[in-house]
């Protein structure tokens, strides 16, 4: 499968499962946040058929996850938790967080089609260059900047959840501690 089709079928599932599930006024649960985190575990697998190794292919690899986790941050910090009255932890995904996911998703798509047919050259140029193996390098690298990604935001949504959860409780049981102030 070519590197296109296959950053279009993964761009697409990812994105299709985020703003299914994060955009608008929504109730943080486990389930919602498990949801993203199985498309990218069924989708990584069907794509990834080897792990190239030689030269500087790990190192681009894993500039692939550490762009994701940088995007990640930055869509979690456009989904913010909050407590409703009726008790309930919900985000609120805007417009904002549906462009950061859409941007990337459609950048990943454009670099994996310009590479088969507008640059295709110069990335292989490149890949000679700075001692890349090839296609699977490059389709790792984008597919681990999605895993990434959707790691990221979803460990961001764990912790604010948790974070929100124990403030109620310290709440409710008369736990809560009063920052002191200096005179």
């Amino acid at each position: 499968m070519s590197q296109f089709l296959t950053a279009l079928i993964a761009s697409v599932s990812i994105l299709a499962v985020i703003l299914a599930t994060d955009l608008g006024r929504r109730r943080l649960t486990t389930a919602r946040m498990l949801r993203s985190v199985l498309v990218v575990v069924i989708v990584v697998p069907l794509f990834v058929h080897s792990f190239p190794t030689t030269g500087n292919d790990v190192s681009l690899q894993l500039a692939g996850v550490g762009a994701g986790v940088i995007a990640g941050l930055v869509a979690a910090a456009l989904l913010p938790a909050r407590r409703d009255g009726d008790g309930e932890i919900r985000t609120v995904g805007g417009v904002g967080y549906a462009l950061v996911w859409i941007i990337l998703s459609a950048a990943r798509v454009l670099f994996a089609y310009g590479s088969e047919h507008w640059f295709g050259e110069g990335i292989i140029r490149f890949s000679i260059d700075n001692k890349l193996s090839g296609q699977d390098v490059y389709a790792n690298a984008l597919l681990f900047m999605s895993l990434a990604m959707v790691l990221t935001r979803t460990t961001v949504l764990v912790s604010r959840r948790q974070r929100l959860r124990t403030d109620q409780a310290g709440v409710r049981d008369g736990l809560l501690e009063v920052p002191l102030t200096r005179p």
